[in-house]
């Protein structure tokens, strides 16, 4: 969360736009020395939050296009508020993809340079891993993944239920057929992004669908892209409902996924606009966290198991993003999860 300091320049600027680093020093009402407001504005533009023009003694700040995505917003206050109670964007951002998303960087240079460490050490731990002994960790990280993600969906197979159905082909009691055909298509799904690393690579409107096809088999699921308009529980956000439009925008954000280098920002922007675009009847949040960990697979980077994040937070991360535009709750998630699966596999 930001300081009580960052907050009241980010609230003068909302005020007093396009105005120098002076101007602001003069214009707050807490005590606070010039070179720490100086200080507070790097960070600020380094968290995205503001933006800069011109340069030397002729640089002003004001609140970045980008303010929305990245101010901190916490997650209890915000859902405090009933679902009819809280004031949201409602509709589909037609310009966060193709205007907004362009022209950020989704990580400040601290969070970079946390997950570029993290990736270090995993390529550090996997040359002393002998063949088979990398097989059977990234075996152990797919029964995990494929047992969160299905949980997040409500399958209520247990991890060890779960390891039992993925190794040795045993049902569990008790559950339903399709929940074992719900975990059975996600290790199939994972299967075939390690076995093709290339597939995503660029990412392409059919790679999605072919994935989405393999996650959703003999669950009575629609396959490719929607053409009837559907709603989402816990929000009244309404999703796109017109088969063009969902086209077009999947097709953007392949352009921009593809567009970025930062593979933590191509996976992040897959995880969180698969999401938000809702392209299928259902499944969306399950491709998106097989297609966000095919890009990390494909670069060479740790894939993430999900495993220790709560169901619960993970979908109040993502209604945030539906209702704010807003990234910060969801990247948290990613950043944790990311040190999570760096730190317990391989």
């Amino acid at each position: 969360m930001l300081d009580i300091k960052s907050e009241e320049i980010l609230a003068f600027l909302k005020a007093n736009p396009s105005i120098s680093s002076k101007e602001i020093y003069d214009g707050l009402e807490i005590e606070i020395g010039y070179a720490t407001v100086k200080r507070n504005l790097s960070k600020l533009v380094d968290e995205n939050l503001i933006s800069t023009i011109g340069k030397g003694r002729g640089r002003k700040y004001l609140i970045g296009p980008a303010y929305n995505l990245f101010y901190p917003i916490d997650l209890n206050s915000y859902f405090e508020k009933e679902i009819d109670e809280r004031e949201i964007l409602d509709s589909f951002n037609f310009n966060l993809i193709k205007n907004t998303l362009n022209h950020v960087t989704l990580f400040t240079k601290e969070e970079l340079q946390k997950l570029q460490k993290l990736q270090k050490r995993h390529e550090e731990n996997i040359l002393n891993l002998s063949e088979s002994a990398y097989n059977n960790e990234l075996e152990r990280l797919a029964i995990d993944l494929s047992w969160k993600s299905s949980q997040m969906e409500g399958n209520t197979y247990s991890l060890l239920e779960t390891e039992r159905l993925l190794k040795e082909k045993e049902t569990a009691s008790g559950k339903s057929k399709d929940e074992a055909v719900m975990l059975l298509n996600h290790k199939d799904a994972i299967d075939f992004i390690v076995d093709d690393k290339s597939y995503v690579s660029p990412l392409k409107v059919s790679s999605i669908e072919d994935i989405h096809s393999l996650l959703i088999k003999d669950l009575g699921i629609a396959r490719n892209v929607r053409k009837r308009r559907i709603g989402i529980s816990g929000t009244n956000y309404k999703p796109l409902d017109n088969e063009h439009q969902i086209k077009e925008a999947l097709i953007d954000m392949c352009d921009l996924v593809n567009s970025k280098e930062n593979v933590f920002e191509k996976a992040l922007f897959t995880l969180v606009l698969l999401s938000y675009i809702q392209a299928f009847g259902d499944g969306n949040k399950r491709t998106a966290r097989i297609i966000s960990n095919a890009i990390l697979i494909s670069n060479g980077f740790c894939p993430i198991s999900f495993r220790t994040i709560d169901s619960i937070e993970y979908k109040k991360a993502m209604l945030l993003f539906y209702e704010q535009n807003n990234i910060t709750a969801i990247k948290r998630i990613f950043i944790d999860q990311f040190e999570f699966a760096v730190n317990t596999y391989f």
